[in-house]
């Protein structure tokens, strides 16, 4: 049997890169692909929604697939653990999955493992995350991320020390970590993790060259996965064994 997925923001980058992989697979077919332009009721009649929208659109395609009843995989940036809570009661209540990837990038996935790893041995953790200047949202959601897994990490030895962060130079702090997100031309999408201790630091870098070929393998993984899910799910590292289990 051959699922029926309905693609939400399929005219956009990431939507073209994720039905091109869908058409690869066997066992599901792009049935639909929702714009601007297009109604929640297109999603009718799915077997599974992919969201690859925008982060404004995105908690209503959420909510709309639950509504119904449908899995939906979410690749849409901005999704906190703040914002996942607040649709994780809804779907729960309806018995479906939500997965929500920040990044299908593997290599993005396991630095951000290691930056959680690492957190506990060193007092202070930054990050900085550059993206093209088409990009509408900052932090990015891979950067929300991985502060959320370092202060998870960091549960017993407290937040990180960011002294003066007050300061609007300093970044936004999520999870107690500071964020610097830069947005220029020339750049596909590139993190820093910063994590500095006494007389040393460690520097953990994923470096986005090619998005096509980068992130079709998470997405290889994350559609089938999807398909069969039941509640929340938070990040490619449930789908892969990297030896290092997040704690969030």
């Amino acid at each position: 049997m051959t699922l029926q997925v309905a693609l939400v923001g399929g005219s956009g980058k990431l939507g073209t890169i994720i039905a091109q992989v869908i058409d690869e697979l066997d066992g599901f077919e792009v049935s639909r692909k929702l714009t601007s332009a297009s109604g929640l009721d297109e999603l009718d009649g799915a077997d599974l929604v992919v969201d690859a929208s925008t982060p404004q659109v995105s908690v209503d395609v959420v909510r709309a697939a639950v509504e119904r009843g449908i899995n939906v995989l979410v690749g849409t940036s901005g999704w906190s653990a703040e914002r996942i809570a607040l649709v994780r009661p809804l779907v729960e209540e309806a018995g479906t999955g939500a997965v929500f990837i920040p990044n299908f990038s593997l290599g993005s996935v396991i630095g951000s493992s290691l930056a959680a790893a690492a957190a506990p041995l060193f007092a202070s953790a930054e990050i900085v995350e550059a993206h093209r200047d088409t990009k509408i949202d900052s932090p990015s959601g891979t950067a929300v991320r991985t502060a959320e897994l370092i202060a998870a990490a960091r549960a017993e030895q407290g937040p990180v020390s960011a002294p003066h962060a007050d300061q609007r130079a300093r970044g936004q702090q999520v999870a107690s970590v500071p964020v610097h997100s830069l947005r220029r031309p020339g750049v596909v999408a590139r993190q820093d993790v910063i994590l500095s201790g006494p007389g040393e630091s460690l520097t953990i870098t994923h470096d986005t060259v090619d998005p096509a070929q980068a992130y079709a393998p998470g997405i290889r993984l994350a559609v089938p996965y999807a398909a069969t899910a039941r509640g929340v799910v938070i990040g490619l590292e449930n789908m892969i064994d990297i030896g290092i289990r997040p704690r969030a």
